[in-house]
């Protein structure tokens, strides 16, 4: 086989089309030290001889979870994947396969009991063989790609909630466990080097894709219904929940491509326009601001919330005065030094345009604001 490292591999996807099978292509298009051949059901077996030919890897990742028949099962997961490995039989190598399998191939139902065929089949491959494969148990895989309204609830609720669709839930708390679909081309990609210099060795593994994350219906839709009602609330999604900035991920996806950008709300007076942007609680929020010339913001301070002001376009000048003293410091910032300037508790504090043309700032509060806990106090920079 071909170096992984360097010697222009040959990797045979079959499933190439479909959710696994197309973020896999992806992530191996950016290699230039090897070449994806994708099989799927546009193609013939004479094809897919062809493609078996030439490879040093094999990702199967085709097979049958929906069909019109039970029959289906047999001739998709079993008999398909008998095909394919007497044709690698009679190449005369041992080259590697990894196996898309899934969890319910340890129980009885007919999906189940097709993919459990399945991973026998690859079995008694790598002894005729003396090849490597690698046998995965997928769970609710999740991830941008996949069908809507088939087999996958993730990919149905952020489908249907990000085009004001109905979804129904038939037991709000139901368990389920997911894992995203960059976690399983991870764990694949893995194997695809491990598999380098394992020729002629009989190695047959069994495995699991980490992390899972556990969640009930009832709260994957109700996240997924957060990140709709985000653009008009700018609450973003807590990112510092592993399965939450990947479900968010997943949801954006499935915008249409018309329906990317959205207006905020712009509130304009005689100083100019301000729109706040994004809020958290965990981590306040953030406005910007257009300022006319000669005109000044602020001049007010607080008590507990902290601020960031970065110009990032016009001159202006940062004044503060501590609340109990007459002296005041001025700090001069212009849109191309990206200086950010803090704003301490207890500093009365405001922004001047100082520039001929409209400034721009960025802000950051430490808090969102509550307009029944404001903690904003006027008091004048410049006394008086």
């Amino acid at each position: 086989m071909a170096s992984c490292s360097g010697g222009g591999m040959n990797i045979l996807i079959t499933g190439a089309n479909g959710f696994i099978g197309r973020n896999l292509a992806a992530w191996l298009a950016p290699s230039t030290d090897s070449r994806v051949l994708r099989y799927d059901l546009g193609n013939s077996l004479d094809e897919l001889a062809q493609m078996l030919a030439q490879i040093d890897f094999v990702f199967h990742l085709a097979g049958v979870n929906r069909p019109l028949t039970e029959g289906e099962f047999q001739t998709g997961n079993v008999d398909f994947t008998a095909y394919l490995c007497a044709e690698l039989v009679k190449l005369g190598r041992p080259v590697p396969l990894l196996l898309s399998s899934s969890i319910q191939a340890a129980l009885d139902n007919p999906y189940g009991v097709s993919k459990r065929e399945a991973e026998a089949v690859v079995t008694k491959y790598a002894h005729q063989a003396n090849a490597r494969v690698v046998i995965y148990r997928l769970q609710n895989v999740f991830g941008k790609w996949c069908r809507p309204n088939y087999n996958s609830v993730t990919a149905t609720f952020c489908y249907n909630i990000a085009h004001d669709l109905p979804i129904s839930i038939s037991d709000p708390a139901r368990e389920l466990e997911m894992i995203h679909v960059d976690d399983v081309v991870n764990h694949f990609m893995q194997e695809l080097k491990a598999s380098d210099g394992t020729q002629g060795q009989v190695d047959i593994q069994t495995r699991q894709v980490t992390p899972s994350y556990k969640v009930t219906l009832g709260r994957l839709a109700d996240l997924i219904r957060s990140f709709r009602q985000s653009r008009a609330s700018l609450r973003v999604p807590d990112m510092s929940d592993e399965f939450t900035r990947k479900l968010y991920g997943t949801y954006l996806s499935y915008l249409e491509p018309d329906d990317f950008a959205y207006n905020l709300d712009k509130k304009s007076d005689t100083r100019g326009s301000l729109a706040e942007f994004i809020k958290s609680p965990a981590i306040g929020q953030v406005f910007i601001s257009r300022t006319k010339p000669g005109i000044t913001r602020g001049n007010h301070y607080h008590h507990t919330k902290t601020e960031k002001f970065l110009v990032v376009e016009g001159e202006a000048i940062v004044r503060f005065r501590h609340i109990e003293t007459a002296a005041m410091i001025e700090y001069p910032v212009s849109g191309t030094d990206f200086r950010v300037v803090d704003i301490p508790t207890g500093y009365t504090h405001s922004i001047q345009n100082v520039g001929t043309t409209e400034l721009i700032t960025l802000f950051w509060s430490s808090e969102v604001f509550d307009p029944n806990w404001p903690d904003t106090y006027a008091m004048p920079v410049i006394p008086a």
